[in-house]
């Protein structure tokens, strides 16, 4: 009698033991567990830790809530000023409600991903290339609002959508590197016109200051001689004051000349009729 007990009480504690282990679950902090019982969902999704389920009857689904980060392949396209783009972005999404994403949908991560290629292509079409190069932004905020319409359905939340890089044909590539050299060469003629005419206002300027004083002229010579004499040349031109060659030419001439220019008479001459 004792034998039978004893067997009997360990056939129920390995039955137990066996039933334990076949019900028990563990749900991890980044996820949520969806129960289906008999096909149908059962009650709200379990939360993390340890969880029990009837064995051979439910089935437990655990959803990931973490942000996944999805490359959206290149997308080919011919934008709306007819240029052929490929352009590749990067998709992060995450999941807020796991039922939904288990029910609604039969893949989320390939629905996301199929509906990132389509809603790309759309912006390719839609956009200029200078919108694609320059405007990024407001195209990431046209792909996630496209992108999340339908997503919603899914239990997904679009957390961002990222355009990161943009190819084009090594034919546009020319052409835009000849377009930016020539818009480089534009400016820097503007530059150096604008340059130019100041240079002239200021020397003109500085022209009309010399000419009302024609000693700052001397002084701006010397300056001039000195700062070719610091470069050490073996010949130096020097330029000769018109001023000085007009003093030594009336240091030679005779009193009788400088009063014949200046109308007087030498003196002990009698003055003429």
């Amino acid at each position: 009698m004792v034998e039978e007990l004893l067997t009997a009480a360990v056939g129920v504690g390995i039955a137990a033991t066996t039933y334990l282990v076949a019900a028990a679950r563990v749900v991890k902090q980044y996820e949520r567990g969806v129960v289906f019982r008999l096909g149908r969902v059962r009650g709200d999704p379990r939360h993390p830790g340890f969880t029990l389920i009837v064995p051979f009857v439910d089935r437990l689904h655990k959803v990931n809530l973490q942000i996944v980060t999805m490359p959206v392949p290149a997308q080919e396209g011919i934008t709306r000023d007819n240029v052929t783009v490929r352009v590749d972005a990067v998709v992060y999404f995450k999941v807020v409600d796991a039922a939904a994403a288990i029910i609604n949908v039969e893949d989320y991560r390939f629905a996301v991903s199929q509906m990132a290629q389509t809603s790309l292509r759309s912006i390719i079409g839609k956009s200029d290339l200078d919108d694609l190069l320059s405007n990024r932004e407001k195209l990431n905020q046209g792909l996630e609002l496209m992108i999340d319409s339908p997503a919603v359905g899914w239990g997904v939340q679009i957390d961002r959508v990222e355009i990161k890089d943009v190819s084009l044909p090594d034919t546009m590539k020319r052409s835009m590197a000849r377009q930016a050299e020539a818009d480089r060469e534009r400016r820097a003629r503007v530059i150096n016109a604008d340059a130019e005419f100041q240079a002239s206002k200021k020397l003109a300027e500085a022209a009309q200051q010399m000419a009302e004083t024609p000693s700052a002229l001397q002084l701006r010579l010397l300056q001039t001689i000195v700062a070719v004499a610091a470069e050490k040349n073996s010949t130096l031109v020097l330029p000769f004051p018109v001023e000085l060659l007009r003093f030594l030419e009336r240091a030679q001439q005779t009193p009788a000349n400088r009063a014949v220019e200046t109308g007087d008479r030498p003196s002990g001459e009698p003055p003429g009729p």
